[in-house]
């Protein structure tokens, strides 16, 4: 099972609460991707502060390694150890990114999704009663609400008056 930290995003104009949709879900563990195309995977999350670093960070040390005349082995393995780095760091990177979020929890699940339902599940129950949107209101008498219990079909108790 995976741990996700979840990241609330900060309140837009005339908002009360977040949008759920606009919540972050970071998973922690090596990341393959960011592993494997390191440069690509940070633009693809949109960490351009992390990715400016990234780029100045390997070439000042490709030139050290340059100027000290150091084989193409040890160029390749530096390279390699910080792509290895960056795999193992990408979930960290994320969370440095979203450092102005309000970090709302951590959830264990089996994926993203899993880990969505879990959240929302638990803060949906935790939220203050003035922040839980409206119901909407209940259609008038006769507009399609069993009146008797003839009418109701299934495993329901009795319809309500």
């Amino acid at each position: 099972m995976a741990t996700f930290t979840v990241h609330e995003p900060p309140l837009r104009k005339n908002e009360a609460t977040a949008s759920p949709v606009r919540f972050a879900f970071v998973r922690d563990g090596f990341h393959f991707w960011a592993f494997l195309l390191g440069p690509v995977w940070m633009l693809y999350h949109r960490l351009w502060l992390v990715l400016l670093m990234y780029l100045v960070g390997t070439t000042a040390i490709q030139a050290a390694l340059w100027a000290l005349g150091v084989s193409g082995l040890v160029k390749f393995t530096v390279a390699l150890l910080i792509a290895v780095l960056v795999g193992f760091e990408a979930g960290s990177l994320r969370r440095w990114s979203l450092r102005r979020w309000t970090s709302r929890g951590i959830v264990v699940a089996y994926n993203r999704e899993a880990a969505e339902h879990r959240f929302f599940d638990r803060w949906w129950a935790i939220l203050p009663a003035t922040e839980v949107p409206v119901a909407p209101p209940e259609p008038p008498r006769g507009a399609g609400v069993p009146t008797s219990d003839q009418d109701i079909i299934g495993l329901f108790p009795q319809p309500r008056p």
